[in-house]
């Protein structure tokens, strides 16, 4: 039977899959977003910047600040809006979240039995390039099942 928390982390899991998948090929304009679709509706950064109550410096520097990744969501949003959008934070897996989570676990397998192989190395008992395949591959799915504490941590 499936517990709670189980069942959530699953909805989680197609939420964010699903939502990787909509935005999967979508890329930041060379210019920026604020830039771009100011341009498309050919309103120029006076007018958009009488519609905020703010400077046309302002509206450079909110081009300029979003371009570097210093623009806050707050002004992004403030400016979709005033130019008729709205503005979509997301986070999003590289692939899919079981994706994530495997590498992770390799990752971490492959760690293990690097540092077991050393060890057992010096007593010439070493595993063949096979056997260290398969131990390396038993360790992610067993790491993947129970997910230990240190799961996250650097190995």
């Amino acid at each position: 039977m499936n517990s709670v928390k189980e069942t959530a982390k699953r909805q989680y899991t197609l939420a964010l899959n699903n939502a990787a998948n909509q935005v999967t090929g979508l890329k930041t304009p060379r210019e920026g977003w604020i830039s771009t679709m100011r341009k498309a509706l050919g309103i120029s950064a006076p007018e958009l910047a009488k519609r905020l109550g703010v400077t046309k410096p302002a509206i450079y520097q909110a081009e300029r600040k979003e371009h570097e990744g210093g623009v806050t969501l707050g002004h992004m949003k403030r400016l979709a809006e005033a130019m008729g959008g709205k503005f979509v934070y997301t986070i999003v897996p590289d692939g899919q979240i079981e994706d994530i989570l495997r590498d992770q676990a390799r990752t971490k397998a492959e760690a293990v039995v690097r540092r077991a192989s050393a060890h057992m190395a010096l007593e010439k008992q070493s595993l063949s390039p096979e056997q260290t395949r398969a131990e390396i591959e038993r360790l992610t799915e067993q790491l993947l099942r129970e997910r230990p504490s240190d799961f996250w941590e650097a190995s």
